[in-house]
């Protein structure tokens, strides 16, 4: 074992969300890196503070009481490195999600080229495209220069032409964004992020560069009209989301000062993981499902790719003001197992708006809250998979496509009383196909190791090893139509000491095995009606399929996909209760 296991260096990583603030301490046990323990605070990016850096001590205190510990000097300092006495830490992470959506505009020449690559690029992090300039646009000129001094956006992403490839088109589009920015006042002008032809670097410097807060430069994203490659602008778009932050947020200067730089958006910092452990689980499919009051955050990872989208539009704080802007009261009500009225709802949405941190005090509110998730996810899931690979079959019938492990985590999903009510939430929104290992992230560490691998690339390994993490359990969800009550499976669980549970799944049901956590079993299956989990309609491994226990066992989920809920509410709601009653909710 290498010495730097043993002599290893404590982490404290520190996450600033639009409502909460958490600190979690990592260090060495036993040899080995491990999730100690996390104290949390109400974030304090908003008034009457409006200080984040307040926050992150105040989360650090509660984590000093239950450390025993002291992190932070007198003057509420931080303490590092870590002191012979045991106070202090050795190293700070911070991944950063609190603050108003980044106002964007994108530049570029093709719709379905450049432009396309710009709006999967900025759907990596905390923006809202509030601008599209392209080559086919149509207005004039001072018209794209008073939309942009009306809008005054905080970033400018400025992609088209291949490389060696087109010029003065480019050079055109840029000319309205510089004068633009020169009758702004300095300190409203928007940084901008050009990831276009690299031949324009000089003209785009003398036509933007001096008139832009910051001006940042990254390769291609479309060096050829074949090949999109994303993660070098997604890097640089990543600090200069922080920068942005600096000038928008007291405090968070103060915490990349402590934290030597080491400062991400969280929604980047879970993304990395996601790329970690789609290599890592032997180029398996990981799906990552976060909702908080920032954003819906979904990242997922293939062989080869991955893909990051933020969807602050969803989020469950301020933004839920506007979320009837993507949805109805009705859609959302549906989720619901009892009978909320809209106007009930609408208050909720204006009321939790206001008062993000605030949490389900009876049936009702926990209801209408779970219905609002329940939306905000699966709308949330019905854009991320656009821009999920293309020669993946489901797409095409409107399906998510299979996974094999799937994290979630966020306040929302992490913070609900009982895995049951977890893994109902996002069977129900975002419906996943096939065989997939569910795994809640109950202490929301993922964007935190993400975060904390720039500073120690074993340290995520080793905690993610180590149990930290809550193994839900095993879902089979076949695809199958057929009518209500009829059997489309017939599954058998062999355990490792030779005996079996048996059980018969019908259309519009859910079903469950047992299979203790850190236990192994081989399920069986006969498939009915041409349902399909993901080996072909009718097909299943002679051999059986591997299966992982956890909390919840095995859970067959036999609503068909896309299932749709019955039209009448009665008959809903029962359902509804059916199946919570049947995964051990109440």
């Amino acid at each position: 074992m290498p010495s730097s296991l043993v002599d290893g260096n404590s982490l404290l990583a520190v996450d600033v969300g639009a409502s909460s603030t958490r600190a979690v301490l990592f260090d060495v046990v036993e040899g080995e890196y491990r999730f100690i323990a996390s104290g949390i605070a109400p974030s304090t990016a908003e008034a009457p503070i409006k200080d984040v850096s307040e926050g992150a001590r105040n989360a650090i205190v509660n984590l000093q009481s239950v450390l025993g510990k002291k992190l932070l000097d007198s003057a509420r300092g931080l303490i590092t490195p870590s002191q012979a006495n045991g106070s202090g830490v050795d190293a700070l992470v911070v991944t950063l999600s609190a603050g108003a959506t980044i106002k964007t505009v994108i530049v570029g020449l093709l719709k379905d080229v450049s432009l396309e690559s710009a709006r999967r690029l900025t759907s990596s992090t905390y923006t809202r495209v509030v601008d599209t300039i392209a080559l086919n646009d149509t207005r004039k000129a001072e018209q794209k220069i008073d939309s942009i001094l009306r809008l005054r956006p905080d970033l400018v992403v400025i992609t088209g032409g291949t490389d060696g490839g087109a010029s003065l088109s480019v050079q055109k589009m840029l000319e309205p964004i510089g004068l633009a920015s020169f009758l702004l006042p300095e300190e409203k002008r928007p940084s901008v992020l050009f990831a276009g032809n690299q031949k324009l670097e000089d003209e785009v410097k003398s036509l933007v560069g001096s008139l832009s807060s910051s001006m940042h430069f990254s390769p291609n994203v479309r060096p050829s009209l074949e090949t999109e490659d994303l993660d070098p602008a997604e890097r640089e778009l990543a600090h200069i989301f922080v920068n942005i932050r600096k000038r928008q947020i007291k405090g968070v200067d103060q915490l990349n000062l402590w934290s030597g730089g080491h400062i991400l958006p969280t929604a980047y910092a879970t993304g990395r993981m996601v790329r970690y452990l789609t290599r890592a689980y032997n180029d398996s499919s990981i799906l990552s499902v976060d909702i908080g009051a920032s954003a819906a955050s979904i990242s997922a990872g293939f062989k080869g790719t991955s893909t990051l989208n933020v969807f602050p539009q969803y989020g469950l704080g301020e933004n839920l003001a506007h979320l009837l802007k993507y949805t109805t009261l009705e859609d959302i009500l549906r989720w619901s197992w009892l009978d909320i009225s809209k106007g009930v709802l609408s208050d909720y949405l204006y009321q939790k708006s206001l008062y993000p941190a605030t949490i389900a005090a009876t049936k009702e509110d926990l209801a209408v809250s779970q219905a609002i998730t329940r939306q905000a996810l699966h709308l949330a899931m019905q854009n991320a998979r656009r821009d999920f690979p293309r020669n993946i079959a489901q797409i095409k019938k409107n399906l998510t496509p299979g996974f094999s492990y799937i994290f979630m985590g966020g306040g929302a999903l992490s913070d609900a009383s009982r895995p049951s009510q977890s893994l109902l939430l996002l069977l129900d929104s975002i419906q996943p196909v096939g065989v997939s290992t569910v795994i809640l992230d109950q202490n929301n560490l993922l964007p935190l190791l993400g975060a904390a691998a720039s500073r120690n690339n074993i340290l995520p390994v080793q905690v993610m090893e180590s149990g930290a993490f809550m193994i839900i359990g095993t879902t089979i969800a076949p695809v199958v139509t057929a009518s209500y009550g009829t059997p489309i499976m017939r599954a058998i669980l062999t355990y490792e000491n030779g005996t079996e549970s048996r059980v018969e799944l019908k259309y519009g049901s859910l079903e469950t095995l047992p299979l203790a956590s850190g236990e192994e079993g081989r399920l069986n299956v006969q498939l009915l009606k041409g349902a399909d989990i993901g080996y072909g309609p009718g097909k299943s491994p002679k051999q059986g399929i591997s299966i992982t226990g956890g909390a919840l066992g095995v859970v067959l989920d036999g609503r068909g996909r896309p299932f749709n809920l019955p039209t009448d509410a009665v008959r809903r709601r029962e359902l509804i209760k059916k199946w919570s009653w049947t995964l051990g909710g109440e």
